[in-house]
């Protein structure tokens, strides 16, 4: 994979054998990549009907090159070394703080919610539909060791062996939907998702970062501890305590309480949550996981730009349709599982009341039934995924080193750091459970796999058309494209 002495040598120097338009790549200047990036939505071979401003294109579609993608894929599946743990052990209060929240230590291109990394690509082109799935775990261990560490003395070969082992195929068809309301909105319908072109469509998993930023909001000290709440949900006793408090509720005697407190009033009770600081579910939608997607789609855009690619981010076409696949309805999405929910008599607010994208079988599953036995399986792997000893998280001693100089020192912050306790655990599935048992999905208050309802579309430009009716200090990078990558 990681090319020959040779090879590597050229690349160094700029030998015969390196393909010029990478050195060029890594030479060109961060700060021109900010100020010269612009939406550019023209593919070649596309015409464009817009009275005054009409071309007709006489080329044929001229479709990204396997080094192009490869690039684009690596942006948003990299492993880019060991994230740094330079926050504090010690809370204000002098309590200890918890020090291993993170979902992953391995690093990557795109800042994270806690290093979820939950964000997966998927890549759509002429030849079908492809998962973009990182590496991980010892995989990606060995991917850092047998490549350069720094991107720009990558070879040609290197780029496309690190997206080989990324690229999953879903559908051997591009993704397709009637060009019409309600799939795709205004002219998007026209130039989006066209022959030629490389689409990026991030969807984004929610299940993994739901239950660990439960466990965190849990790791708070006694008194400060969040009851989390159903506010879909009005207040259902479960015992004669809770009856007695919900007929105070309303009589005014005692403190009246609207919503459903999930693990019931044992647990304020108890003193273990306190009722003074509450977690609505519904508030917490995506615990801005899907943050990680719009960073994706910043660095795409500006590496497109430094490729002299156009580059367009764009309504996609909008879910639910974009989940599925029925031919007899003209939909071939991306195939997801949809789960139905629990049904109810009166119907909780969207998404809890519709089925639910999960995942699809075999190539990206949700930690939800069916792809957990229970939801306290889901929990346990969480915890096994952060903890276990020889992954590349919080169990790995040898990788969660490296990023400092002293190997003492991490080893220290590590028995330091507070982790999950048994209480904590027992609370998340505790409210894991409820939310499923409730619903019949998980989550209720989000889908399990997100979309923000963005695409970004890369394409070689129709060069006659922006030649024709833009000022050149427009695309000057665009118009140097040809030459340097396929000259």
């Amino acid at each position: 994979m990681s090319g020959s002495v040779d090879e590597r040598t050229d690349a160094a120097t700029g030998g015969a054998h390196a393909h010029p338009a990478l050195a060029d790549l890594a030479q060109y200047p961060f700060l021109s990549a900010l100020t010269e990036r612009r939406t550019r939505r023209i593919p070649r071979g596309f015409s464009v009907n817009a009275g005054p401003l009409s071309h007709e294109s006489h080329n044929d579609p001229a479709p990204l090159s396997k080094l192009e993608e490869a690039i684009l894929v690596t942006c948003v599946t990299g492993i880019t070394g060991v994230t740094t743990h330079d926050g504090p052990l010690v809370e204000t209060n002098g309590l200890p703080e918890l020090g291993t929240p993170f979902l992953n230590i391995m690093a990557r291109t795109g800042s994270s919610a806690d290093n979820a990394q939950a964000t997966h690509f998927f890549m759509i082109n002429d030849d079908g539909i492809f998962l973009l799935r990182a590496p991980s775990g010892q995989r990606a261990l060995e991917l850092m060791r047998d490549l350069p560490p720094k991107w720009g003395d990558w070879t040609e070969a290197d780029w496309i062996a690190a997206a080989d082992e990324c690229i999953v195929r879903v559908s051997d068809r591009r993704l397709e939907f009637p060009r019409e309301w309600p799939y795709y909105l205004g002219w998007n319908n026209q130039a989006s998702n066209v022959a030629g072109t490389t689409v990026f469509f991030p969807v984004v998993d929610c299940t993994w970062q739901y239950i660990n930023a439960i466990l965190i909001l849990l790791t708070e000290p006694g008194g400060m501890r969040p009851l989390f709440l159903d506010d879909w949900r009005t207040f259902h006793p479960k015992n004669i305590v809770e009856w007695i408090a919900k007929i105070g509720g309303g009589l005014g005697i005692t403190p009246k309480i609207p919503y459903q407190p999930i693990g019931g009033l044992d647990r304020v009770r108890s003193g273990y949550v306190s009722a003074d600081s509450q977690a609505p579910l519904g508030f917490a939608h995506t615990m801005r996981t899907d943050y990680e997607a719009h960073f994706y789609f910043q660095n795409l855009m500006l590496l497109g730009q430094a490729m002299g690619l156009g580059g367009w981010i764009h309504g996609a076409v909008f879910p639910p349709y974009i989940w599925q696949q029925d031919d007899a309805k003209g939909w071939h999405g991306l195939g997801f599982r949809m789960q139905e929910p629990k049904k109810h008599r009166t119907w909780p607010p969207v998404p809890a009341s519709q089925p639910n994208p999960s995942g699809i079988d075999g190539i990206l599953e949700g930690l939800t039934p069916p792809y957990v036995s229970s939801m306290d399986e889901a929990v346990d792997r969480v915890i096994e995924a952060k903890y276990a000893a020889g992954g590349a998280a919080y169990g790995n001693e040898d990788v969660f080193s490296r990023s400092y100089r002293n190997r003492d020192d991490a080893r220290a912050f590590l028995e330091a750091g507070s982790r999950f306790g048994p209480n904590e655990i027992a609370y998340t599935k505790e409210i894991c459970n409820y939310i499923w048992d409730t619903y019949g999905r998980f989550p209720a208050h989000v889908d399990a796999f997100y979309t923000p309802g963005m695409w970004l579309q890369f394409s070689h430009l129709e060069l006659e058309y922006y030649d024709r009716f833009f000022d050149p200090a427009q695309y000057t990078r665009q118009a140097a494209h040809d030459a340097l990558w396929h000259g």
